[in-house]
């Protein structure tokens, strides 16, 4: 018996209601040894407040020293082994920006990047151009004619945008062309099997027209692309969980990843306050609300210490109107650790509270990495929180006589 077959066996339907907040990249490290983290310098009064009544711990998002993306970090959150259940960062994209993928389709995510004039990256992000002049770029980019394939650009936010390969042969098995460094140059796709070899060609051939296209561009004269991926194949929220499950997220790919599990997309929040304002519309319908902040990590990558530390302090501010819904169970946590030091997604475990009647308080006062490793869920799979939901909700039955 599988954990999910489990999961199916003992679900429960009941009127709780479950709100679990993931802010991207929450976890930290101190820029100098003794130092505290972002989470520890920031006011937290009303998180700390919560962690004195709920059950902290550390979860580890895939397996203690392997750096998550935010896909697999989030997979694990909703309860799906990232090992078990591989999804791209295209197919993601994608389908955040409301693009239904088909049977013969391959998407890529698509950064701009800045190119010097040795054509080495300068910007891996294009100085984060803004979604107005992105979108400009990338309709330049309907320009790009690949003979025997369907080739679908579509502009996400800021330096993001989508491409979709479609063509009967095609393989998502490709290597990313990001080299996550700069001053140096982007990497030419790369099939990770023989079957993709078609993929990467294709790609390949995306790539030479684009950077003609872009040779003048100021900012966005050059592109990498990540997470080569077909449409996956995941038990939805209400076949595994028997909840009706709502997401609140501003950025496409978060909304992509909740779409793919089977939850509903809510509102059309673009800033912390309307979320609440969306959560409080969508109260009434739905049974668990996926709520994602995305700017914890976005300043961690940024290697901005200072503007993380706000960013934390603004989310702390608004745990009041959660906490007026009354939810049964509110968990706070994050997919990954990007500590502002590293600039970059980290392995480090990643400091969680779930809150409910049902906890057992853990004599912690402060919510942080340093007494999250202590807390009474000590360090444990992320994959397991949904678990930990659904029983402090009481939607589970008991295993066995």
């Amino acid at each position: 018996m599988t954990e999910h077959d489990l999961v199916r066996e003992l679900v429960e339907k009941n009127s709780s209601k479950i709100v679990l907040i993931v802010a991207d990249g929450l976890g930290g490290l101190p820029m100098q040894p003794g130092g505290k983290t972002e989470l520890e310098t920031a006011a937290t009064p009303n998180l700390d407040r919560l962690a004195a009544v709920g059950t902290s711990g550390s979860s580890v998002p895939v397996l203690p020293g392997i750096t998550p993306g935010s896909g697999p970090g989030h997979l694990g959150l909703f309860g799906y082994d990232p090992l078990e259940f591989k999804i791209g960062r295209g197919a993601l994209e994608a389908t955040g920006i409301g693009f239904e993928l088909g049977p013969h389709d391959v998407a890529a995510r698509g950064n701009f990047c800045t190119l010097d004039s040795a054509g080495l990256i300068s910007d891996r992000r294009a100085g984060r151009i803004p979604s107005e002049e992105s979108f400009a770029v990338v309709e330049k980019l309907q320009a790009v004619k690949i003979p025997g394939v369907e080739t679908f650009v579509k502009p996400v936010k800021e330096h993001r945008f989508v491409v979709v390969f479609r063509a009967a042969g095609l393989d998502g098995r490709v290597a990313d062309t990001d080299p996550q460094a700069v001053g140096v140059a982007p990497l030419d796709p790369q099939p990770l099997a023989p079957a993709a070899q078609k993929t990467a060609d294709v790609a390949k051939e995306f790539v030479r027209q684009a950077r003609a296209i872009l040779a003048d561009e100021p900012k966005a004269n050059g592109l990498t692309l990540r997470g080569f991926a077909a449409k996956p194949a995941l038990p939805s929220y209400e076949e595994l969980y028997g909840l009706r499950a709502a997401a609140i997220a501003v950025y496409p790919m978060y909304k992509g990843l909740a779409q793919l599990v089977g939850m509903t997309l809510v509102g059309k929040a673009q800033s912390l306050a309307e979320q609440i304002d969306q959560l409080a519309k969508s109260w009434n319908d739905f049974d668990f609300f996926f709520l994602h902040f995305k700017y914890t990590d976005s300043t961690g990558e940024d290697g901005a210490f200072d503007q993380k530390v706000k960013r934390i302090e603004e989310l702390d501010a608004i745990i009041p109107r959660i906490e007026a819904l009354k939810p049964d169970v509110l968990i706070v946590t994050g997919d990954h650790s990007t500590p502002s030091k590293l600039k970059s997604h980290s392995w480090h475990p990643v400091p969680t509270l779930l809150v409910a009647d049902t906890c057992r308080p853990d004599g912690l006062e402060k919510f942080s990495e340093r007494n999250c490793l202590r807390g009474g869920f000590g360090i444990f799979p992320a994959k397991h929180l949904m678990l930990l939901a659904m029983a402090h909700a009481q939607r589970f039955g008991k295993y066995g006589a």
